[in-house]
């Protein structure tokens, strides 16, 4: 057995690795702590005091001999991560038992000569190193142990126990169950590291942690040891620097400092009065501090949390991390300043979207754009450069989203955009776009779009029948023409476009002529053609045939209770008395709308064919919910809102001077609003109708490669971008590791919240709504559906698990179509992410339900079950009880 503690061969197991010894390659051997302090190590001009790590090695080999530990790790993995009690109780079991262990002398004398070598009478920290924490994509800072000022071998091994008994506390045994780390897998090395007593120590990150800036560093400093701050207990001195120049400094009073006990340990202590409110830095070495920390950041690829001190003059690194919750910033390669857009935001699916259906959407969509984070982004810096691609941009976001309308009004105030002239426009700056020519209000216009949509999903479906190989990929990337010839087709535009305009021109001038607000909400209800809110109303139909049928309806129910997933209690259900017309009636309404789900621009997405279980729960409270015949009176009372809401504007329009003139122009813009408004739902039904039928082709070209050996399991597609799976077919090679390692980025990805505009630099700009006219305490947003109703909130994440009773107010992060069965059976709708024309807005004036959407926080600020009022109208929540 090699114990040598400089010896860094890998022919037998090693129990002590000096940092000299370690590089990125040994994240096995001595966990993210050790790895990263042996990279610190070779860093030129970075002072690490001297260490060493006890191997994993060396953890598994002892708790190997521990009692009963894989019964223990058998029920530990077994728990709930709610369940503090059994947590709490298992944990301390377990520590109990690592911290008695007895040590092997073969590593209680490889851990002797490390401590020999580097001074045995010294004082040391011991810190936990875990093989999962640390590391780019998933920080554990904090959820394991370190112990300061130890010295001597006994009690340097005693520490040792207890930083492996770490492993398994409470608070770290948790955060392992709720990201997804195995107990077993998760294995503990140990730094010990040559204490330094610091005048001065505290933390640098060099990204600014608040608003996620790359060019701003933020250095924390307090008096003595670090742990006075890292530990709360007292607040540090704050300085931020950009450009080698201090932009900001707060000096606070530091009261309290921790310090060496002089029997081993540490204290804390009172500073002296004088010091108190004296800089623990000054300016050049904060400055000084910084420039190393750029070069620490350099080395690892990535922004960093580093810990530091300062002893005399001289600033010793002790710990440096990856800041894991900052944004990603998509990758350029030039010196310009670049301002990205959320396309999520404007989506309405801000969740994360794995590399096919990145890749799918960017081969769709005429505009460039930009991956970070398993998001797109758009750059808008070539629009924003320029006069009149900035005032139509700016004025087109002022009616749809005031939020990232503020946010680039912050980034332009800052003059972070060059200005040029509109004949100086960047090269490969989009113009803002001219607005497509007028069309006549001529209903057959959306009639003939409808039906070239249809036709071309058609014969999409019979042509790629019986592809595969090289054939099928090939295929399907010259058919992407076909589905960007049909979605941008100019008369969809213009269609699209004058349903707009002539909503803003009522809004507009019925505003202005008779101090009607959002007139326009009352008009579109009950439009023809809006495919979506034709699907919410079928589901209600679905309901209707099983309403009848007692023993289909608790079967149903059994399927929820159950969790079943898939499609095969269809089969189930065709047996039960009514059954057959149960299954009539769900299959036929999937051949509509079954290629539709939750986050359904992401062709990964599982489509409500796929598994129509999820929508098992929505039917069984429509079920409940409503009366036979629901979706037509729902449909017919719209409209007969509508109308009434007509000849009461174009009534009221007469009484004024040159009234019939102005009720004239105004009935012209109602027939045009309610002719074109309901198709702006159509050409994203249109593009998802044509991606599922891509992603069948494509999964049984998965189950090809699966049966071949080629791939592990058919999902692994979803990890390749459609270029590159075309070559592994071409091919039948696969970059194994790539895949998992885009896993691995995916999951990292879905803990991410995107910012609605993001800089170059890295900073997330939040916009606020700059208004003054909602009352004390309720939340603000856009207003997107007019009416006021109140009633008890359903906060709802996953629409799987809705539970909602006619009157609830829906209130949720975002919805897209796939929620569109939901909004029959509430009363109102609160979202934090939307626009004036996002999907959730057009159907709620489809549906009459008064709508606030972009409202920050809602799912956070607004409990579930609570009551709530929601002001469609002027465009806030408010909190009753």
């Amino acid at each position: 057995m090699r114990t040598d503690p400089t010896n860094d061969g890998a022919s037998e197991l090693r129990y002590v690795m000096g940092f000299e010894h370690i590089d990125s390659t040994n994240l096995a051997d001595v966990g993210g702590k050790g790895v990263h302090l042996g990279e610190l190590s070779r860093i030129d001009g970075i002072r690490v005091p001297d260490g060493f790590c006890v191997t994993t090695d060396a953890f598994q080999r002892v708790v190997a001999d521990v009692p009963s530990i894989d019964a223990q790790l058998d029920l530990l993995s077994r728990v709930e991560p709610d369940d503090r009690a059994a947590i709490r109780t298992l944990s301390a079991d377990i520590r109990r038992a690592v911290e008695g262990v007895a040590l092997p002398d073969d590593l209680v004398a490889a851990i002797g000569e490390s401590l020999a070598r580097l001074g045995e009478h010294a004082s040391y920290a011991v810190r936990s190193s875990a093989t999962a924490e640390d590391l780019p994509t998933a920080s554990f800072a904090g959820q394991q142990d370190s112990y300061l000022n130890i010295v001597g071998l006994a009690e340097i091994l005693r520490h040792v126990r207890r930083c492996w008994a770490s492993l398994f506390t409470e608070r770290a045994v948790t955060y392992r169950r709720r990201n997804g780390f195995d107990h077993r897998k998760v294995r503990m090395a140990v730094v010990v590291q040559r204490m330094v007593f610091p005048d001065a120590a505290g933390i640098l990150f060099t990204a600014d942690p608040v608003t996620s800036n790359r060019k701003i560093a933020t250095v924390e400093a307090g008096w003595g040891l670090g742990e006075a701050l890292v530990s709360g207990l007292v607040s540090g001195d704050v300085y931020t620097v950009r450009d080698d120049q201090v932009i900001t400094r707060a000096v606070a009073t530091k009261a309290r400092f921790v310090q060496a006990s002089p029997g081993g340990g540490t204290q804390d202590a009172p500073v002296e009065q004088r010091r108190q409110t004296q800089p623990a830095l000054t300016d050049a070495q904060v400055v000084r501090l910084v420039r190393l920390g750029r070069r620490i950041e350099a080395h690892f690829g990535r922004p960093q949390d580093i810990e530091w001190c300062l002893a005399g003059d001289d600033f010793h690194i002790v710990q440096s991390r990856a800041i894991t919750t900052l944004f990603p910033v998509p990758p350029t390669d030039d010196q310009e300043n670049h301002v990205y857009i959320s396309v999520g935001h404007q989506q309405m699916m801000t969740d994360a979207m794995k590399p096919l259906g990145l890749s799918f959407w960017q081969l769709t969509t005429p505009r460039p754009m930009h991956e970070a984070g398993g998001r797109l982004f758009v750059d808008v810096a070539p629009i924003l450069a320029t006069p009149g691609g900035r005032a139509s941009f700016l004025g087109m976001l002022g009616k749809a989203d005031p939020l990232i309308l503020d946010a680039l009004q912050t980034v332009l105030d800052r003059g972070f955009v060059r200005s040029l002239p509109d004949e100086g426009r960047r090269s490969g700056a989009a113009p803002a776009g001219d607005p497509p020519a007028p069309i006549e209000t001529d209903p057959a216009v959306v009639t003939q779009l409808i039906r070239q949509s249809e036709a071309s999903v058609a014969t999409l479906r019979r042509e790629i029948q019986g592809l595969s190989g090289p054939a099928l990929l090939d295929f399907i990337l010259a058919d992407i023409a076909e589905l960007k010839r049909i979605l941008f087709d100019p008369r969809s535009s213009q269609v699209i476009m004058a349903g707009m305009e002539a909503a803003w021109w009522l809004n507009d001038h019925l505003g202005t002529w008779l101090g009607e607000k959002n007139a326009a909400d009352a008009l579109t209800q009950s439009v023809p053609h809006n495919v979506t809110s034709e699907m919410g109303l079928a589901l209600l139909d679905v309901a209707d045939t099983i309403r009848p049928h007692a023993e289909v309806v608790a079967f149903l129910q059994r399927v929820v209770d159950e969790g079943r997933e898939g499609d095969d209690f269809l089969d189930e259900l065709a047996g039960l008395a009514g059954g057959r017309e149960a299954c009539d009636a769900i299959r036929g309404y999937l051949d509509q709308y079954g290629m539709r789900c939750a986050g359904e621009i992401d062709i990964t997405r599982t489509r409500w064919s796929e598994q129509p279980a999820m929508l098992v729960p929505t039917i069984l409270g429509n079920i409940k919910n409503f009366e036979p015949g629901a979706g037509k009176r729902r449909f017919e009372q719209g409209l007969q809102e509508s109308r009434r809401k007509e000849q009461e504007l174009l009534t009221r329009l007469r009484a004024l001077p040159d009234g019939e003139q102005r009720a004239e122009e105004t009935k012209r813009m109602i027939d045009r609003v309610r002719t074109f408004a309901g198709y702006r739902e159509y050409p994203k039904y249109g593009m998802v109708s044509r991606y599922f039928v891509y992603k069948q082709a494509l999964l049984r070209e998965a189950d090809r490669l699966v049966r071949s050996g080629i791939l592990r399991e058919k999902e692994d597609i979803f990890f390749l971008r459609l270029e590159e799976l075309r070559e592994v077919v071409r091919t039948d090679d696969v970059d194994a590791e790539l895949i998992r390692e885009r896993r691995e980025a995916f999951r990292s990805y879905e803990a991410l919240t995107p910012p609605r505009v993001l800089t170059s630099d890295g900073e997330a700009i939040t916009g606020r709504y700059r208004r003054d006219d909602a009352p004390p305490g309720a939340l603000t947003g856009l207003p997107v559906s007019a009416g006021t109703v109140e009633g008890r909130a359903r906060v709802v994440l996953d629409m799987a698990q809705a539970d909602l009773e006619a009157g609830d107010i829906l209130v949720t992060a975002y919805t897209d179509p796939s929620w569109t069965p939901l909004f029959v059976s509430v009363a109102g709708l609160v979202t934090e992410v939307g626009g004036l024309m996002t999907h959730g807005a057009v159907i709620a004036r489809e549906y009459g339900l008064p709508a606030v959407v972009g409202v920050e926080q809602a799912t956070r600020l607004i409990r579930d079950r609570q009551r709530i009022r929601v002001h469609g109208t002027d465009g806030y929540v408010e909190i009753l009880a």
